[in-house]
């Protein structure tokens, strides 16, 4: 949302930025308002963590006091976290339009909380921001009219591009004592994942066989940090733990990384931008363009695979792929075109 709430500023366009607080820990909130000069935002809500109802509900009662105590002519949410969806319900029930950055990816797997608030916040929305081809089909298919949706990048590429060259120069691999292309970023928090023992322990098994080829670099999240604890799981000395780190770190560390194992969308993305291999520890993508590019495996926790990808990698058995369609850095300026003309058609038929 960076790139967007900076485009909408430059435009012009009054904006109130809200915070929920679902994302509470200081390496996993703040720091991005640090490194991407994210505006403080206008209100907080403080909702912090909780199941999956009590976290929405909790965000829906706070949501409906903003929109009550201000004049609000759209909302405008990104992504499929439970404060999308949360946010989504609010504006159809209060009748306030909603635009969606990132609508329309699918997994097709409804066991994935995620996927549900895709959904949801898709067929509540009155303008809907596509970040790949697939996306514009998939809503079609769901009946969603053609004249609400509007193919225009990929955000998330926006705000790389934008800070790649200055991540790169911090040269953070140092820290490490990593050379460039000669070690690997592990990144696992899904609770599919990370919520079952012997799933957790399956997979910490498999990246402990990948550390003995290669160094990997595990910036732990911290639902996994505490089921490995509570599991008594442990990774090989060769699996380098460390907290969560800053946006520019991280993105400094995946442009030179020799491979990434992920369960993170966004990081799907990501490294299709850089040109680094990706391996996905999960069964499905909502993101099919970073699979068809080639820069993106989808390996699931199957034991074979991971290692044999791992050896086509450092064999040097890899094609850096192809840039998929408008992921160009210029999709805020899209979609900032998009709901301002929205919003001088909305106007006009008022007055």
């Amino acid at each position: 949302m960076a790139p967007v709430t900076k485009e909408l500023q430059h435009r012009g366009i009054d904006q109130l930025l809200i915070h929920t607080g679902q994302h509470y820990d200081a390496n996993m909130s703040q720091v991005f308002f640090n490194d991407l000069d994210i505006p403080k935002p206008d209100i907080y809500l403080n909702i912090a963590s909780d199941t999956h109802s009590k976290q929405t509900a909790r965000i829906m009662i706070a949501f409906e006091e903003v929109c009550l105590e201000n004049n609000i002519d759209i909302i405008v949410v990104g992504g499929d976290v439970n404060s999308t969806l949360a946010v989504a319900l609010v504006a159809a029930k209060m009748h306030i339009p909603l635009a969606h950055v990132e609508a329309g990816l699918r997994s097709f797997d409804r066991d994935m909380p995620e996927e549900i608030n895709r959904i949801v916040t898709d067929h509540l929305s009155t303008l809907l921001f596509t970040t790949e081809g697939s996306a514009i089909e998939n809503l079609n298919n769901e009946g969603i009219h053609q004249s609400k949706c509007h193919f225009v990048g990929n955000c998330m590429v926006d705000s790389l591009l934008a800070n790649v060259n200055v991540a790169k120069e911090s040269s953070p691999w140092e820290k490490y004592k990593f050379l460039p292309g000669n070690y690997s970023l592990l990144t696992l928090h899904r609770p599919s994942n990370v919520d079952d023992p012997e799933k957790l322990k399956h997979i910490v098994e498999i990246i402990n066989e990948v550390s003995a080829k290669v160094p990997v670099l595990f910036p732990i999240h911290p639902r996994t940090q505490k089921h490995l604890r509570q599991f008594r799981i442990y990774t090989s000395q060769s699996v380098i733990v460390c907290d969560p780190l800053p946006y520019i770190a991280f993105l400094g560390l995946m442009s030179k990384a020799g491979f990434v194992l992920t369960d993170s969308g966004g990081i799907q993305e990501e490294t299709t931008v850089l040109g680094v291999p990706c391996l996905t520890l999960r069964e499905n993508t909502e993101r099919p363009t970073t699979v068809t590019t080639v820069t993106n495996l989808i390996v699931g926790t199957n034991r074979k695979k991971i290692l044999e990808a791992v050896e086509d990698i450092l064999n040097g058995h890899w094609n850096p792929g192809n840039q998929p369609p408008l992921w160009d850095g210029k999709a805020s300026l899209r979609i900032g075109e998009i709901i301002e003309t929205w919003g001088s058609a909305v106007s006009s038929r008022v007055n």
